[in-house]
């Protein structure tokens, strides 16, 4: 099976990021979806474009177009979520961004109206019926497969440090689950979610593809859900990992560390520059170690077994990209990443609010108003 790559002549950007929709009154998810959309009807067809349906009815995709930088992106996110927000304040409804709402169960929740979110239902159950979940999804352009196969092997290495970042799911239908990130786990009971297979070739993807195929595994490539993979059909690596961001703060500040990442791994595939590596059971435990923790944890570092804390990595992370992130114009993006430390990810600001008597209302109402106002 031959699948072309639809390369990208420079290092683009896209962003797809997913929004809980809150009663303002009850503080609930609600399912305002199927309104909202008729309603940005009138907006015209470029801003609809940009606003999809999503799996429940309580949830809504805005995405950008393909950006050259994270300045663009944030742009076009903004002009898209200022029209949702002008319906959305008609209707008393709250955008939140956090990976799970603290307390709506997913059993209230209602499927959306297309026939592919009925199939993945039927095909997959329970697993499914449990996704009231959120994340942000970066694509990042690469100019092969070659490249492609690459960078998603090295960027398995990172992940951890992207989830850690961005960890906003600590509750679950009304519980303080432990996790810094549950949604994490809930996404990883889909038959092809999960780290990435580490393939050696564009070929063996390919093959891998071919095989998945024809024993009717997936219906498409799209059913691929792996952390991080390749996208054929835009030219893309397409960066799954992190948590549902609670601010535009921090989704440009996870942005510019994605591009200038992955665009630091492409020009080491055209030098033959060794990428950063680490063995398969030391990236696994890293993740957990994420979802567990956050930025609160200690990575192993090496396959010796040696620990070193997040934040150190994190930092350490910031300054090897620091001359990429100038270049690609998003250095002021990629320095509020350690000032995610200082604050605290989404997960350590949602704690604070119970640990000083506040509620799990209060919590909403927190991530409502930091998605209106940023974090700085």
């Amino acid at each position: 099976m031959t699948i072309e790559f639809n390369g990208s002549p420079a290092t683009t950007l896209g962003v797809e990021l997913e929004l809980g929709l809150v009663d303002r009154r009850t503080r609930a998810l609600t399912s305002a979806s199927n309104e909202l959309l008729d309603r940005l009807e009138a907006c015209g067809e470029a801003t609809r474009a940009k606003v999809k349906h999503e799996l429940f009815q309580c949830t809504v995709e805005v995405i950008t177009g393909v950006c050259r930088d994270v300045a663009q992106a944030r742009a076009d996110l903004g002009a898209s979520l200022a029209a949702v927000r002008a319906v959305t304040d008609s209707l008393g409804v709250e955008l939140v961004g956090s990976a799970t709402h603290p307390f709506t169960s997913w059993r209230d929740l209602v499927v959306s109206p297309e026939q592919r979110y009925a199939d993945l239902v039927e095909s997959i159950q329970w697993p499914a019926r449990r996704l009231a979940i959120h994340g942000v999804h970066f694509h990042v352009g690469v100019p092969t497969g070659r490249h492609a196969i690459a960078v998603v092997r090295s960027l398995a290495y990172h992940l951890p440090l992207f989830l850690a970042l961005s960890a906003s799911s600590p509750y679950w239908s009304g519980q303080d689950t432990g996790m810094a990130s549950s949604r994490t786990k809930v996404f990883e009971a889909l038959p092809t979610a999960g780290l990435p297979p580490r393939l050696a070739g564009w070929t063996e993807f390919e093959q891998l593809m071919d095989g998945l195929l024809r024993a009717r595994v997936i219906a498409s490539i799209r059913e691929i859900w792996w952390d991080c993979r390749p996208h054929p059909d835009f030219g893309t690596v397409e960066l799954r990992m992190c948590d549902g961001l609670a601010t535009m703060d921090e989704v440009a500040a996870l942005a510019a560390m994605a591009q200038a990442l992955v665009t630091e791994l492409v020009e080491r595939v055209d030098t033959g520059e060794p990428l950063p590596d680490a063995p398969e059971w030391v990236v696994r435990e890293n993740k957990w170690l994420a979802a567990r923790y956050g930025v609160d944890s200690s990575f192993i570092a090496d396959e010796r077994g040696e620990r070193r804390p997040a934040g150190d990595l994190v930092e350490e992370l910031v300054e090897r990209l620091w001359p990429v992130a100038s270049r690609l114009g998003c250095a002021a993006e990629l320095a509020d990443v350690p000032r995610l430390l200082d604050e605290g990810p989404s997960y350590a600001r949602q704690r604070r609010v119970v640990d000083d008597g506040g509620t799990l209302a209060d919590v909403v109402d927190l991530l409502a108003a930091e998605h209106r106002e940023g974090l700085w």
